[in-house]
């Protein structure tokens, strides 16, 4: 278990987070969460000086289309393929249940 991490921590961020943890659960996270901890503390004490920031680990190309305007659908040929429409628009049932 870490040393930097205690039951009474647990407790603590479980009741701040509103976590209604058994005493089991407090043991286990208590562990896992320590476990955790000493990941991160080897991932620290790597040597990374010459290993260069980066946000990818491999280029991102932009896939996306050029925007060009085109013709879309015309409007009445689209409402007139649909069930129900109502003042040039689309008519449909109400959610609810309500009329």
């Amino acid at each position: 278990m870490s040393e930097r991490l205690t039951r009474d921590d647990v407790v603590k961020v479980a009741y701040l987070a509103r976590l209604d943890l058994s005493p089991d659960e407090v043991e286990r996270a208590t562990e896992q969460l320590g476990d955790m901890l000493e990941h991160f503390a080897d991932i620290d004490a790597l040597d990374l000086d010459d290993v260069a920031p980066m946000t990818q680990p491999y280029p991102l190309v932009n896939v996306m289309r050029e925007d060009v305007v085109e013709p879309g659908l015309d409007r009445a040929e689209v409402l007139d393929a649909a069930p129900q429409t109502e003042d040039g628009r689309f008519r449909v049932p109400p959610t609810g249940g309500e009329a």
